[in-house]
């Protein structure tokens, strides 16, 4: 599904994150920068454990603050790690709410033209994805009104197909 806001194009995919075309990807980290299982896990398989260690070498950063390293094999040139959590896994709304900011800051700074963004927190950190949707688009619309001045493309890429569903859904009541 493809929405607009502003200068923004807003895609909502379903698939592999890594696969995506664009200059970054999103990993929904926790403050430690350690990549285990979910988002994190498929970035450091298809990428290569070099963006780990890359990572572990910034860490560890503050729950909802973003730092990049290389995407190793990945198509994208960046990996933007988004502190959603701790190291104890329990993430909420303002923790997605800034770590959202800071990506979308990030990426502003680093030039970038294109993301894919997961649903932040609602993997390991359980947090609802139809809640996850409204925060990252809220913080989206708002960067976007707010002098963004690279971002050109956001593709969401939520796992499975309900959290899809979701997505879309919000979507259709924010975006359009």
């Amino acid at each position: 599904m493809d929405y607009r806001f502003g200068d923004v194009e807003i895609i909502i995919e379903q698939g592999d994150i890594t696969e995506i075309d664009v200059e970054a990807v999103v990993n929904a980290a926790n403050s430690e920068l350690y990549m285990g299982s979910g988002v994190a896990g498929a970035i450091k398989r298809k990428g290569g454990i070099s963006i780990e260690k890359e990572a572990a070498e910034k860490g560890p950063i503050d729950v909802g603050s973003a730092v990049e390293t290389s995407a190793g094999a990945l198509k994208a040139k960046y990996v933007i790690h988004a502190a959603v959590m701790g190291i104890d896994r329990v993430t909420d709304g303002e923790k997605i709410e800034s770590a959202t900011r800071a990506t979308l800051n990030l990426a502003q700074d680093l030039g970038i033209k294109s993301i894919a963004i997961p649903a932040l927190g609602t993997g390991v950190g359980g947090f609802p994805v139809m809640e996850c949707a409204k925060i990252m688009f809220r913080v989206l619309k708002e960067h976007a009104a707010g002098g963004n001045k690279t971002l050109e493309k956001v593709v969401f890429v939520p796992f499975g197909y309900e959290a899809y569903s979701e997505f879309v859904q919000r979507a259709d009541k924010d975006l359009k």
